[in-house]
């Protein structure tokens, strides 16, 4: 039975100064919330960090799926997963050892997730989904979000969706970039089953409902009917 579809509203989109209410406007509708953590180094962008996390935390009992686009991960990601992450996601690009990261985010009480940035080629890195909890698939460069979804981006997708299926792995194949009611489809039937989707939740009148109508379309696509 192939899993049921995540979605993870990202919070980027959301009003910074309110967080706690956006967080708590997305609950019983929503199956994540994506924490994007950028620190102006490995992205061109800063956002929020830990503190905001563990503030965050107590607000809400939503599973965090943090974000991690920074530099030098091995210091700073086991501290997201101690704050009550639910999953932890570091970048390729910015790991030396990506299995020892994630050996020790699960040790430290999160899953483990792996992003790969838009100009990453997927390949060198299939061989470690064993040792991960997601793999991320950025549909946009890593940095900003509203950026437009990026179709030719889902080889990667179905790629990762062929090798989790051989191996038979349980792995979540999570896409992030321009995920909307347009593009949530295409993301599904191509293998993805974890949707992070930030200004067509909280850019809509009511982001509750929003996430409702990505799920629809998302199962919709999976379960291949018209």
């Amino acid at each position: 039975m192939e899993p049921s579809p995540i979605i993870a509203p990202s919070i980027l989109a959301a009003d910074f100064a309110h967080l706690g209410d956006e967080v708590r406007a997305i609950e019983g509708a929503a199956d994540w919330v994506h924490v994007d953590v950028m620190d102006n180094h490995f992205v061109p962008n800063l956002t929020i960090g830990l503190p905001v996390v563990q503030s965050l935390r107590k607000a809400t009992v939503i599973p965090f799926d943090v974000h991690l686009m920074i530099s030098d991960p091995e210091r700073w990601a086991p501290g997201y997963a101690e704050a009550g992450a639910y999953n932890v996601t570091f970048h390729a690009e910015a790991c030396e050892d990506p299995v020892k990261l994630a050996k020790a985010l699960r040790a430290a009480g999160s899953r483990a997730g792996l992003a790969i940035d838009r100009d990453t080629p997927v390949e060198p890195y299939l061989e470690l989904l064993p040792y991960l909890d997601t793999l991320l698939i950025m549909t946009i460069k890593a940095g900003f979000g509203g950026q437009r979804f990026m179709p030719e981006m889902l080889e990667k997708v179905r790629a990762v969706r062929r090798r989790v299926s051989c191996m038979g792995l349980q792995v979540r194949v999570e896409v992030d970039g321009g995920i909307a009611a347009d593009t949530i489809e295409q993301a599904a039937e191509a293998g993805a089953d974890a949707f992070v989707a930030g200004t067509a939740v909280y850019g809509a009148a009511d982001p509750a409902e929003a996430v409702r109508k990505l799920r629809a379309l998302a199962e919709r696509a999976t379960a291949g009917t018209p």
